[in-house]
């Protein structure tokens, strides 16, 4: 039985839960979500089983995600699952994909599963670091081997209910969709900054480019963070909330800049 699981990461977690469920299923293979950003038309899986497996952003989906998911056909696909990994709540953002499934499909997903991660957005909260971090990531590997069985034998797994999740998603996702692309203006970078162009090279949007040896952001932002998170130096700060100097950064500990840019296929 083939699967084929769609994917998008901004710092890895959703990358390492992709993998580990494909290792745990036959004939398993990863498509990243931002590789398909820029084709027209129906996207048709030609597998049994179609899984999304993303981050949670402002208790929804990335746009980049929603926008791929309203494309899907499905017609074709006996069982559907979608993983979010997520540092705070996580269940509304799999309704949000299961209305959008059942929208176009006139079927929801058969399974969703939240599962907790390292969260990774500084100006909120400090990323974990150190034993914290380990503990987590441990419990998150248990959890996604334990849905790999699940999905393995085709059982149904409702996402659940979460009302503190659903309204904290109607408040907030609602004007973050919105503004999310132009949300890189509050996007910095101090004189310290190198050129080596390492943000522009894990950006899943290709939002970044490099003029006279400096990132510049082109309004196509995801704020999936990776920029911030991969500098070497820090030299990128967040200026919402709290902002981010001397606040931490984090991506998993197995990721590497050539996955990210492995993200954006051929356009990379």
């Amino acid at each position: 039985m083939k699967t084929s699981i769609y994917y998008f990461t901004g710092t890895g977690n959703s990358l390492a839960a992709a993998k580990r469920v494909a290792a745990e299923l036959e004939n398993a293979d990863l498509i990243p979500i931002a590789s398909l950003r820029n084709t027209t038309g129906r996207i048709s899986p030609q597998a049994d089983r179609v899984g999304i497996v993303c981050p949670v952003y402002d208790c929804g989906v990335p746009v980049m995600v929603a926008e791929f998911a309203e494309r899907l056909d499905l017609s074709r696909t006996g069982y559907v699952f979608a993983i979010v990994t997520m540092g705070g709540m996580g269940v509304s953002a799999l309704h949000q994909l299961n209305g959008i499934i059942r929208e176009r499909q006139g079927r929801g997903l058969d399974a969703g599963f939240a599962v907790g991660m390292p969260g990774n957005f500084p100006p909120l909260y400090r990323p974990a670091s150190g034993k914290k971090r380990d503990e987590i990531l441990a419990a998150a590997d248990k959890r996604l081997g334990d849905i790999a069985g699940v999905i393995g034998s085709g059982t149904a797994a409702p996402p659940g209910f979460a009302p503190i999740s659903l309204l904290a998603k109607a408040i907030t996702y609602g004007r973050f969709a919105r503004n999310v692309h132009g949300g890189d203006k509050d996007f910095s970078v101090s004189d310290a900054c190198t050129g080596c162009g390492t943000c522009a090279k894990v950006c899943p949007a290709g939002n970044i480019t490099l003029e006279r040896g400096r990132p510049v952001w082109n309004h196509r932002c995801e704020l999936c963070c990776a920029c911030l998170h991969f500098c070497p130096i820090e030299a990128i700060q967040l200026h919402v909330m709290r902002g981010t100097e001397k606040r931490g950064r984090y991506r998993h500990p197995d990721l590497r800049v050539a996955d990210m840019q492995a993200q954006r296929g051929n356009e990379a």
